[in-house]
């Protein structure tokens, strides 16, 4: 069962920006304050971790795409 439903787009915008998952997790900590480690982002991205509103935000600041992208695909919000 799905706990999420960003991780496939959080994996498409970090593979986009050359992001390794520890990079990721690194950036959400330094510049958000964000506490997440590279098994906690390689569980969004499989869809087994849920995801807050807050790191929803942060993610999409992070990857320089849209929360409503995540969540929704929409092409033209990203």
């Amino acid at each position: 069962m799905k706990l999420n439903l960003c991780g496939k787009r959080v994996k498409l915008a970090r593979i986009e920006r050359n992001l390794k998952q520890v990079e990721l997790a690194a950036a959400l900590s330094v510049d958000m304050g964000i506490e997440l480690t590279q098994k906690g982002i390689s569980n969004i991205e499989i869809g087994v971790r849920r995801v807050s509103d807050i790191e929803l935000v942060a993610l999409a600041k992070i990857l320089k795409v849209s929360a409503h992208w995540l969540l929704y695909g929409d092409k033209k919000e990203k």
